[in-house]
């Protein structure tokens, strides 16, 4: 009892202290336990049901033994207890039931050979053998060595005096228990009282380790084993990707038209996180999966989703006895690296010792793959974001490329500065007039328009988006589906702003197009644009705007379904698919394209090895398109190469900013002879309308192909 308590005392203390720690958080954003049907689901199959970590079949196996071995055998921690104060404890009405030894023992063996897989996959995956490849560099390695150990010393204490007791005759299962009998076979020649020596010794074995471990955990980042509940009941629904959040301080939305005097923007300190937030450092695995799928860890940048999550955790618990402390003269008398701990400003570069190196900050692509893979639901990428809020619009901090990008966007309403004039330059030439909404004089859209068609930036002003544009135009007017568009009463929806961190020129411009789109009565929008589309579908609601928001590929592939597009004309080409991530991973759309694809005739279609919920980002997001990568090898070549191994005749995507880094990517492989001339890149739409302009009759290029290229 005495080991009890002590080990209780311990471990309450620690957990006394990260309570206090995540209450020197900010309060999280309202809402964030509403829905407890659906929260209650989510640890149902995220906890219990292990569903993330069972998309890595093996290591997923072998997590899903451990953690279920330590569920049953919870049983073993009670009976173990009652055979120190009574030899013939068993729990009451089912303690000595065949199938429940039978179920004890399974779930030992079990554990064991997830030890097994576990000890295999960390030789087999570790950093000295893998070096920067390996999903476990940088992480703490000893401690999960360790932890193998306790386990491993928990399971054979157990198989110790349930195989003693047998002997003993105080084994509480007359038969099922078929691990123990065995043990017990082997530990009968010793005799009775040895017997008794060993049940004696391995219960307060087992129960010790059981104790010390539980000690070790909390002080370790196997802390998990209970934060990943609280962190997966607490988490974004449906899931922390999509929508990025508005800019929250004291748990309110800040009115940038009128902020308060205390009202933090972003985070600038590490106090400035939510409770949310440090409970995500906290509940860290190590484990690395979103290490592994991170395009800029893969393509040699300094970003690792797994140790920014550790930077930001230890440096909370190296700077907790500061923010716990009641007093300055408490805070006085701290040693001096705790008090230099807390003067280390979140963001900055060597120079400044900085806990995050701007170089890492800045290499994010908003991808979601990390958010993605994440077994205890980590929300990354709003870390990110938040933290680049504070350097943009507190500091005034950040790359120097995307200067251009952001006073093109105030001023001309677009990120390439052509302004509101050059919208309606890529209809030019279509065989059918584009119905552009106010030039009638009409205050609404007439009741003949079923959709507004938001052409977006790109698809308005960029060669290779234009090409979208009109097939799409062309297609949806072949389909009979009245649209029209706003011309130059379009604006950047704000999207490359906010994931750059400038909040308030989001804020702006999207306050803009609300009040344009609302004036005019839309309610349904059909974008071309991948990151369009979530902006207007998922953060306008923050702002007011209220729509049924279809991406293109979504609409075309219901007028194939329907009949109203036939594309029965051939289109003989070996193509491949690139899953954009604000439309795939963010948005979860990832049959609609290859619906299309597959309707076409003569399109044999070839997956990358890396697709649909693990799809490689093309480079483009978090306002990385306007940002130079001269950090190791480019997203977007990397990218190219899985695209060009499947050997395609055409290279399709359904986002203008995918399209223009593969093209990028494609061009530079033509100019180095890995690339053959004929291979092109194009969105979806484009292949869809080539086998209805051959049913047709009509030539399989579109007038968009031949149209002239602006200067």
């Amino acid at each position: 009892m005495a080991i009890t308590a002590a080990a209780f005392t311990l471990a309450g203390r620690r957990v006394l202290m990260l309570y206090r720690l995540a209450r020197a958080g900010q309060p999280a954003e309202p809402g964030r336990l509403d829905g407890v049907g659906a929260r209650v689901r989510a640890l149902i199959v995220e906890v219990f049901g292990q569903r993330k970590l069972l998309k890595w079949t093996g290591a997923g196996a072998a997590h899903f033994a451990v953690f279920w071995g330590f569920v049953i055998l919870g049983v073993t921690i009670v009976e173990g207890y009652g055979a120190l104060f009574d030899r013939d404890f068993h729990i009451p009405l089912i303690g000595t039931d065949t199938w429940l030894g039978a179920i004890e023992d399974t779930f030992i063996l079990a554990v064991l050979l997830g030890l097994i897989a576990f000890a295999a996959i960390r030789l087999r995956q570790s950093p000295e053998r893998e070096g920067r490849r390996s999903r476990f560099f940088g992480s703490h390695l000893g401690a999960a060595w360790f932890t193998l150990l306790m386990i491993f010393n928990v399971m054979w204490t157990l198989l110790l005096y349930r195989g003693a007791q047998i002997n003993t005759g105080n084994f509480p299962f007359p038969h099922g228990a078929y691990a123990s009998q065995t043990v017990g076979h082997w530990l009968h020649p010793a005799g009775r009282t040895a017997n008794d020596v060993l049940e004696t010794v391995g219960i307060l074995g087992s129960l010790g380790v059981v104790l010390a471990f539980l000690v070790f955990v909390v002080h370790s980042k196997h802390l998990h084993i209970f934060l990943a509940p609280l962190n997966i009941a607490a988490s974004r629904r449906p899931r922390a990707l999509g929508p990025l959040l508005p800019v929250y301080s004291g748990g309110k939305a800040v009115d940038f038209e009128d902020p308060g005097e205390d009202d933090k923007i972003g985070r600038g300190a590490i106090e400035d996180f939510t409770w949310k937030g440090l409970l995500d450092f906290g509940t860290c695995t190590e484990c690395g999966r979103c290490q592994s799928q991170c395009p800029a860890w893969n393509t040699g940048k300094p970003l690792s989703p797994k140790l920014l999550i550790m930077a930001l955790r230890d440096h909370a618990l190296e700077k907790a006895p500061y923010l716990l402390a009641s007093s300055d003269e408490e805070r006085a008398a701290l040693p001096e690296s705790v008090r230099a701990e807390a003067e280390r400003p979140l963001v900055g570069g060597a120079d400044v010792n900085g806990v995050i190196d701007p170089d890492v900050l800045w290499s994010c692509v908003t991808c979601g793959a990390c958010v993605e893979q994440c077994p205890v639901d980590i929300e990354h990428v709003d870390h990110v974001v938040d933290m680049r809020r504070y350097q943009v619009l507190i500091e005034s901090e950040f790359p120097r490329e995307a200067q251009t990008m952001l006073r093109n966007l105030e001023r001309a309403g677009d990120p390439w500065g052509r302004g509101a004039r050059a919208r309606m330059e890529w209809a030019a030439g279509l065989p059918f007039e584009v119905r552009v909404f106010g030039e009638d004089g009409a205050e609404r859209l007439p009741d003949d328009v079923e959709y507004l068609f938001w052409v977006g930036c790109a698809g308005a002003l960029d060669d290779n988006a234009k090409r979208t544009s009109r097939a799409v135009a062309e297609l949806l007017h072949e389909a009979g589906v009245g649209f029209m568009v706003l011309g130059s009463g379009e604006t950047c929806t704000g999207d490359p702003a906010r994931r750059l961190g400038q909040e308030l020129l989001f804020q702006e411009l999207a306050t803009q197009n609300v009040e344009t789109l609302n004036s005019a009565g839309a309610k349904k929008i059909v974008v071309t644009c991948a990151h369009c589309f979530n902006a207007i579908g998922n953060e306008y609601p923050q702002l007011g705007g209220n729509y049924e928001v279809v991406h293109h590929t979504q609409l075309l592939a219901r007028l194939v379904a329907e009949g109203k597009l036939v594309p029965a004309g051939e289109v003989d080409a070996a193509v491949t698919y690139h899953d954009p991530c604000y439309l795939g991973r963010h948005n979860r759309v990832f049959s609609p394209p290859r619906e299309i694809l597959g309707s076409v005739p003569g399109v044999r279609l070839t997956e990358m090895p890396r697709n649909r919920e693990r799809s490689f980002c093309c480079g483009a997001g978090g306002a990385r398109m306007w940002m130079e990568e001269t950090i190791g090898t480019r997203i977007n070549e990397t990218r190219t190469d899985e695209a060009l191994s499947t050997q395609p005749d055409l290279v399709t995507a359904a986002c203008p900013y995918c399209i223009v880094m593969l093209t990028d990517g494609l061009n530079n492989r033509k100019q180095n002879g890995a690339a053959a001339d004929a291979v092109q890149v194009i969105d979806v739409s484009d292949v869809l309308l080539r086998s209805v302009r051959a049913k047709n009759g009509r030539s399989s290029q579109t007038e968009s192909e031949s149209a002239p290229a602006e200067s």
